[in-house]
């Protein structure tokens, strides 16, 4: 997960002109983030389009979807998979490599109450704890800060253009969250 925190921009409710479908609403902000690979040190600096989406389930909790798309510079040191105990992977990564990433972390909003209309206007807006405090209140529970099962993420990084390096796509995905979390990494972005 990231440890730093930094964001810009403004929501966007994000009908596009459209109308929303009942049930759905979609908020997007920048959001620039120091991004952690598998030994849980910074790696890369992650700008990205961050876009939430809140679902209404028929029981009154909340389907909250995150959605990054953007692009990373690596920072030198360890590669995102060095501390990987499976496959084929890297140990380094130099300064500046660029490179896109996308992904998705989706779980369950609950003892909260959504509020569709609220505003956020600093500059943390766009990370997931400052969201759900704005949009669902102080508190509200997401699955997948908790000891859950109901969480799901998937993040792609790749850096096809760069030369030289001996791998140019890093995955981390998985299930769950706190003692139940089940992540997965594959492949990495690393020069030795």
């Amino acid at each position: 997960m990231s440890t730093a925190r930094r964001a810009c921009a403004f929501a966007d409710p994000g009908h596009g002109g459209k109308k929303s479908k009942k049930h759905h609403n979609k908020y997007t902000f920048t959001v620039t983030t120091t991004d952690n690979g598998s030994c849980g040190t910074p790696w890369a600096t992650d700008t990205v389009q961050r876009t939430f989406r809140v679902k209404r389930n028929h029981d009154g909790s909340y389907t909250l979807t995150r959605f990054d798309r953007g692009h990373f510079v690596t920072l030198a040191g360890r590669s995102p998979g060095a501390c990987d105990t499976t496959g084929r992977h890297g140990q380094t990564i130099r300064a500046g490599v660029t490179g896109r990433m996308r992904g998705f972390i989706r779980g369950t909003v609950t003892d909260g109450t959504f509020n569709r209309n609220a505003t956020c206007t600093g500059p943390e807006c766009g990370f997931t704890d400052v969201f759900l405090a704005t949009f669902f209140g102080p508190t509200a529970k997401f699955s997948c800060f908790e000891n859950s099962m109901d969480c799901k993420f998937n993040f792609n990084y790749t850096a096809p253009r760069q030369r030289p390096l001996l791998f140019r796509h890093w995955q981390d995905k998985g299930k769950g969250a706190g003692t139940f979390l089940k992540e997965e990494f594959h492949g990495d972005i690393a020069d030795a």
